[in-house]
This record gives C-alpha cells, sequence and structure tokens, in this order.
C-alpha cells in the first residue's frame, strides 16, 4: 500500500478521553477531548468533522483502527462498534491497537519516554497494566502481557540496561504510591501524572501494519476486556459502583 494514498482512520474512546485521527495525503488531522461518559454523543461528529475537513468520504478510507481496550467496557465497546460499522459501510478492514500500548506511544510522543509503565483504573481496586520498550522503529513494543490485577501484585518487567522507566495512565494516578512501592525496587521509575491514550498514536501503530496491507475483516472488531466480568449486579449499582 502506498503510504502517501493511505487514508486511514482511527478512534480511541477506552478512557475518560474521546479521541479521533485521521491520516490522509501524508498528514495527519486530529480531535482529542477530556469528556467523560460523552462517548456516544461525541465520536461520530468527531469523525464527520474530521473527513469533512480532509474532503474526503468514508467511502475513501482504506482501512479503520481502534483502540481495542483494555479500558472501560462501555468506551471499548464504542470504539469497536463505530469501527466496524464504518468498515463494513467503507468495505475496508479494520486494525485493532492495544490502549495501554497507545498510551504508551504518546508517551514517547509527547515525553520522548523509551520505557513505560502503562495503566488504567480498572475499578475494585485494581489496574489494567502493561510494559513497552521502544523498538528500532521507534513504535512502543510489549515486553510483558497486558494484564489486570491489584496495583500490589502488577508484573515488574526486567531492568533493561538500568533504564528509566516512566509510569503513566489513570492506574497511576489513582494507585501511584502503591505502583512505584511495587516497582522501585526492581527498575528505576519515575510517575507523569493526567496522561490519556490519544488516536494519534493508534493511528501511528496502526500506520505500518496498513502499509503490509494486515487488516483484519470488520466482524473481527471486538473489544479486549481482560477481565472476565463484565457487568454490575443490581445491588452493586445501587451502591453506585463502577467497574
Amino acid at each position: 500500500m502506498n503510504s502517501q494514498r493511505t487514508n486511514l482512520l482511527a478512534v480511541e474512546t477506552s478512557t475518560d478521553a474521546c479521541s479521533v485521527a485521521l491520516y490522509t495525503q501524508g498528514e495527519v488531522i486530529a480531535d482529542h477531548r477530556l469528556a467523560a461518559q460523552q462517548h456516544a454523543q461525541l465520536l461520530l461528529p468527531m469523525i464527520d468533522q474530521l473527513l469533512s475537513e480532509s474532503g474526503i468520504t468514508t467511502s475513501q478510507l482504506d482501512g479503520v483502527a481502534f483502540g481495542c481496550g483494555p479500558g472501560s467496557f462501555t468506551g471499548v465497546r464504542i470504539a469497536a462498534a463505530t469501527a466496524q460499522g464504518i468498515a463494513f459501510g467503507a468495505n475496508v478492514g479494520v486494525i485493532a491497537v492495544s490502549s495501554l500500548q497507545a498510551l504508551a506511544e504518546g508517551a514517547q510522543r509527547s515525553h520522548g519516554a523509551t520505557h513505560v509503565l502503562s495503566s488504567f483504573d480498572a475499578r475494585m481496586g485494581e489496574v489494567y497494566w502493561g510494559a513497552y520498550v521502544s523498538d528500532e522503529n521507534q513504535h512502543m513494543e510489549s515486553v510483558i502481557e497486558d494484564s489486570v490485577c491489584a496495583p500490589a501484585d502488577v508484573p515488574v518487567p526486567d531492568a533493561i540496561a538500568k533504564a528509566q522507566w516512566a509510569l503513566i495512565g489513570s492506574g497511576s494516578d489513582v494507585y501511584s504510591a502503591e505502583l512505584m512501592a511495587r516497582v522501585q525496587p526492581g527498575i528505576r521509575c519515575h510517575h507523569i501524572s493526567d496522561c490519556w491514550p490519544d488516536a494519534r498514536d493508534v493511528l501511528s501503530l496502526a500506520l505500518p501494519r496498513a502499509h503490509r496491507g494486515e487488516f483484519a475483516s470488520p466482524e473481527k472488531a471486538v473489544p479486549v476486556y481482560l477481565r472476565n466480568r463484565v457487568a454490575l449486579t443490581t445491588a452493586e449499582r445501587a451502591e453506585g459502583q463502577r467497574l
């Protein structure tokens, strides 16, 4: 696939951030907003606006990338369903990107971080967790399997060349003390607050795969939850609990 002729749309809604990005004619345009529980209302108008600005329609897309999770169950469903619907309508394929990986990619773009511990608040006293290291192409690649667990139980990657690791994401914002106590005996680490996954970074990770033609069929656009339990009981909802 010719990189200058690729039209690739990306969406990311796994957290409080609602984000879309479009690669067309070798350039990226994007819209990123912190808008908790507004993704269903905002996402399609944001996509329409980007397409309008670029002068293309969904029928001219070559594929759709999406942050597949983990994250908010509602959020990852919205991203997957939106990617699937647009891809079916345009008769193109999809590319799923880990939302934790996109978070790490953003830390490299914004902060120059090359070793990243990505975390989301998973509610119920747990975090979604992953570790990523920049590869030879300056993209963040996983060095441990993404997981969900208590902050005190997160797996710690091996110290690679005594690197300085960045601890980021809503999980680290909520549980910074617990996570730092867990990881610092093994590796050097510092906390960067207020980091969110961004569709620009979903796009960055998806583009090399798009150029290699690594698209899945639209029905493969499914969320990655990590946690088996995806709903609260009636009593738990009445108490105001959230997953």
